[in-house]
């Protein structure tokens, strides 16, 4: 697997668009897509940014062989409030569909996680309203 397939599958797995990572690199969208696409060999500093921002270390990044897995964290928001580290392996060896299904998967953890954010401020929003309404009377 090369360095730019790497790129892209950590970026999917971590839920990530092209333009999310790009700015996070401080970088443009198109130059961005070109080094996932494999159309340019980024230096080494832009490789230490691109696994600092993925949470991995450098050395996963460059090192990974068709042999090696890929061990990937991901933060997930749980209904109590807390943030939690999941992690996501991604082997070289899996086939395509696998590796779609892996992220079929965190997608669809990170949906539930938002559902659970998303209905923790409508009770925030709705106590908030009520205590307005309070005042009021």
């Amino acid at each position: 697997m090369s360095v730019n397939e790497k790129i892209r599958l950590i970026r999917e797995a971590k839920g990530l668009t092209q333009e999310q990572a790009a700015e996070k690199l401080d970088m443009s969208p198109s130059a961005y897509g070109e080094i996932e696409r494999g159309e340019n060999d980024p230096k080494l500093s832009k490789l230490q940014k691109i696994a600092d921002i993925f949470e991995i270390e450098l050395s996963e990044l460059i090192r990974l062989t068709e042999k090696e897995n890929l061990t990937i964290n991901v933060t997930n928001y749980q209904e109590n409030g807390k943030f939690t580290k999941s992690k996501v392996y991604i082997s070289s060896n899996n086939s395509e569909l696998e590796k779609q299904q892996l992220f079929v998967e965190m997608q669809q953890k990170e949906i539930e996680s938002l559902k659970i954010q998303i209905a923790q401020l409508q009770k925030i929003n709705e106590l908030l309203e009520k205590n307005q309404l309070d005042r009021i009377c």
